[in-house]
């Protein structure tokens, strides 16, 4: 099957999530339909208590929605039972955080290695496949490192590179530059597009920075759970005086 034929990366349907007690349940997504190309690389948008925190744990499987789908890959998950979601997950999403979340009792190499140690992969190649992403992102000389002694912008380069060693397709970012400098945010960024070119795989970027967004293919905008049908930006090279436009249309 083409690329241009593959089921997409990440499929959205109808998708409604409320919290709170039965009596008075609140919603955060309402009615929320969207679609991740495979090779593609969306941003999402949206003010803080906007529900995209709790959209990326519904397409990761951490939660389940009150009504609509959410399917990875052509496979939809709500049919699956709490086991085969974290499956899935493992096998499907590499996860970027903005807080890095590296163990800390665990040098560089092993972080990286991490996803592959749980799978009971371990061995020469397998640590030689996270030595080479350990190189490909500039950190190839930290391997013996704890997470302590390096920078912000080293910190995120190991977390890309442990989010790509179990060569899942799909690479979430939650915010992956917010506790970074400016340019070593967009270093960062350098790299989360190179991932998408070189190596076809789709990532979804939830971020509040404009110039972040301008890295994407597509920007789409979530605003008080819904995502705004008629404001949608596409590349390449979006200008960031589209995204500050954009945003300030809705009031963010």
């Amino acid at each position: 099957m083409s690329s241009t034929d593959a089921a997409p990366a990440v499929s959205v349907e109808g998708l409604f999530h409320f919290v709170g007690p039965k009596s008075h349940r609140v919603p955060v997504l309402e009615d929320v339909h969207f679609q991740l190309a495979a090779g593609e690389f969306l941003c999402i948008m949206g003010p803080s208590g906007s529900g995209t925190s709790t959209l990326l744990h519904l397409i990761a499987g951490l939660d389940r929605p009150e009504a609509g789908t959410v399917s990875l890959g052509g496979e939809e998950l709500g049919t699956r039972t709490g086991p085969e979601r974290t499956l899935a997950r493992r096998d499907g999403i590499g996860y970027v955080f903005q807080f890095f979340n590296l163990l800390p009792n665990l040098t560089v190499m092993e972080n990286v290695g991490l996803p592959l140690a749980i799978r009971g992969e371990s061995g020469p190649a397998q640590r030689a496949r996270c030595q080479a992403l350990l190189d490909r992102f500039g950190v190839g000389d930290r391997t013996g490192a704890f997470p302590h002694e390096l920078s912000g912008g080293e910190m995120q380069r190991v977390s890309i590179a442990r989010a790509l060693a179990g060569d899942q397709p799909l690479l979430i970012c939650d915010e992956p530059t917010g506790n970074l400098s400016q340019q070593a945010g967009q270093e960062i960024m350098k790299v989360l597009r190179e991932v998408c070119d070189q190596d076809g795989r789709s990532v979804l970027l939830v971020t509040h920075n404009p110039r972040d967004a301008t890295f994407a293919d597509r920007v789409v905008f979530l605003v008080d759970g819904h995502l705004a049908d008629s404001l949608e930006l596409s590349g390449p090279d979006i200008p960031i005086e589209s995204v500050h436009q954009a945003l300030e249309d809705l009031g963010i």
